[in-house]
């Protein structure tokens, strides 16, 4: 014969909105009185009142409610008690919180005003009349999905927070009804009660002790299923006992036995009620990150007036060199009027002081460029991040935006922007765009992972697929470009084919014709086998069919037929297309692909 076993904890649930002063002490002085009595549970304090659920044995119990009562403004705390066969809670806690009970709205104090409470005998006599009232149960959906009063009225809520504006939506008719609001213990209600007054609901009541006073007092009648209670034990029948259920760690929904069989049942984690793939997991998380982008972007950093403050350190080769031969050579791109105009307005300078155009630079000095009410260029913030995991970043680079700070841009570049919501990571870049090319670019979370990705583009184990727009239709549907490339930049910063006498870079890029166009215009795919700066521009223009929109590299603006300008006046027409590299985790082979850019 099996013993059955007796209830032997003693589950006390109380709240009192009164105002608490000094609750460091208060707090102090229930966790230790709590600990020695061996008691379990969550005790709130506020300075709008206390909310307790607590467990323990019998004579624990009573000790803490007297010593509750022993404080002013407690003394007639009102304790609902049931019984347990075991310890529903893990733990002892005892927080100080702005509330109690979160709502979040302002000028809502229960301790001044709440609505007319209706004992459970009341309205158990009420329902059995058939007396017209509407019912309104204030709880959360998981918590009334498991049981409720037959024909309650549910909000469809997920939080508490979110019932000022679910009540918002009851028709009109409902302020004119009494209604009878009603929740697991009561303490909701105290502050619902207050805002639909404030609504303009003429007659509101409140049920007193909520559903776990009408269980103790009129059992289940009129209630169909259990009521929801946040502790160990899940749910209570009408009875005040413990039904069995299971709750799912990461959302409380309630689980039944089929759900605790499922393999989107995962203790702790999941269940099937929340469960995500790893697909959806990842669409959420970059969802996340691209909705921190737009704020960031929005407005854009650089466009609001700002000193911009730029070093520069000068290298072992541009010793000896003037101040300006150093600029000139440190930034080609900027015209050498420029940086007469910056020099004689004391805009640069060097260990506090200002420079001369003609003094002799030393390796390893600094100069440093301040630009005062500095406003960037615009740029195209339309960043999407396509993939991320704990190592890797891919972003698929929208244009004009630049990869990195230099020349006018310093925070309308997608480093800066990046950064914003990656901190306090430091990203490093495996590769760079120009601004005016779109597509997949590699950004490394750590330093580690960027010394495994970059050998792989200088050790051309990258796969890299590009697809440009050329002007002119070309005679050959496969081609492969090997003219080297010069090292130095030209005065516009570019690069240029180097003679054949050897100097320059070599390099080599496959081109294939993937469709023409009516306009004399053709879309190609490239594969560069090499990384040599505006190496695809180069080659394409090399060989006599510049990319639409490069201005640099248009060498034969004749080829397009009907509207030149109209093509012309086109953004750069190149677009980083595919990656593929070995993962530095993995150590497998991944591939990325990005969307495809209106132009294609």
């Amino acid at each position: 014969m099996v013993t059955p076993t007796l209830p032997s904890t003693v589950n006390i649930a109380a709240y009192k909105f009164v105002p608490l002063d000094d609750l460091q002490r208060r707090r102090a002085d229930l966790k230790r009185l709590s600990a020695s009595l061996e008691l379990k549970g969550t005790i709130l304090l506020s300075p709008e009142g206390i909310n307790l659920f607590m467990a323990g044995g019998r004579e624990s119990v009573d000790r803490l409610v007297v010593f509750l009562r022993s404080d002013w403004g407690l003394t007639d705390l009102e304790v609902k008690e049931s019984l347990s066969s075991s310890q529903p809670f893990n733990r002892l806690l005892v927080k100080i919180k702005q509330e109690i009970i979160a709502f979040g709205i302002d000028g809502i104090e229960p301790a001044k005003f709440t609505s007319p409470k209706l004992k459970a005998a009341q309205l158990r006599q009420w329902l059995d009349e058939g007396r017209p009232v509407r019912l309104l149960d204030v709880r959360n959906e998981y918590e009334v999905d498991l049981g409720t009063f037959r024909g309650a009225e549910r909000l469809g809520i997920s939080h508490f927070r979110n019932f000022p504006e679910a009540v918002g939506r009851l028709p009109q008719e409902a302020k004119h009804q009494p209604v009878v609001m009603f929740c697991t213990g009561g303490i909701r209600c105290e502050k619902a009660g207050p805002l639909m007054h404030d609504l303009g609901f003429e007659e509101v009541y409140q049920l007193d002790g909520g559903i776990l006073k009408y269980f103790e007092e009129c059992g289940g009648e009129h209630y169909d299923g259990a009521c929801f209670v946040f502790d160990g034990r899940v749910a209570l029948d009408p009875q005040l006992q413990p039904t069995g259920l299971v709750t799912c760690y990461a959302c409380q929904a309630v689980l039944n036995h089929e759900d605790l069989q499922s393999p989107k049942y995962q203790f702790g984690t999941s269940c099937p009620y929340c469960f995500r793939s790893t697909e959806q997991r990842q669409a959420d998380r970059l969802a996340a990150r691209n909705a921190m982008l737009r704020r960031v972007a929005n407005p854009l950093p650089g466009s609001v007036p700002y000193d911009n403050v730029r070093k520069m350190h000068v290298a072992r080769k541009y010793a000896g060199t003037t101040v300006m031969e150093f600029l000139s050579a440190y930034h080609a791109q900027t015209p050498h009027e420029s940086w007469c105009d910056w020099i004689s307005a004391g805009e640069i300078t060097t260990g506090g002081r200002t420079v001369t155009a003609d003094e002799i630079v030393s390796e390893g000095q600094t100069l440093t460029q301040i630009m005062p009410n500095t406003v960037e260029p615009f740029v195209n913030a339309g960043i999407d991040i396509v993939y991320e995991d704990d190592s890797l970043v891919i972003v698929n680079k929208p244009a004009p935006l630049p990869v990195h700070p230099s020349g006018r841009f310093n925070r309308n570049t997608l480093h800066h922007l990046l950064s914003q919501i990656y901190r306090p990571e430091k990203i490093r870049f495996a590769h760079r765009l120009d601004a005016n090319t779109t597509g997949l670019i590699i950004v490394c979370r750590k330093r580690a992972i960027a010394k495994f990705i970059q050998p792989q583009f200088e050790q051309q184990q990258v796969e890299k697929t590009y697809l440009a727009k050329i002007v002119g239709s070309p005679t050959w549907d496969r081609i492969e470009c090997t003219a080297p490339i010069g090292i130095e930049p030209t005065r516009l910063g570019g690069r240029e084919i180097a003679s054949s006498d050897g100097l320059g870079q070599s390099a080599s890029t496959e081109f294939a014709v993937r469709r023409r166009f009516a306009n004399n215009t053709t879309l190609v795919e490239a594969r560069p086998r090499t990384g040599r700066t505006h190496q695809i521009r180069l080659h394409l223009s090399h060989l006599g069919y510049p990319i639409v929109g490069d201005t640099l590299y248009r060498q034969t603006q004749a080829l397009i037929n009907d509207d030149d300008d109209a093509v012309l006046a086109q953004p750069l027409c190149l677009h980083a297309w595919k990656l593929r590299f070995i993962h530095p985790e993995s150590r497998q082979p991944v591939e990325f692909t990005a969307s495809l850019p209106a132009w294609v």
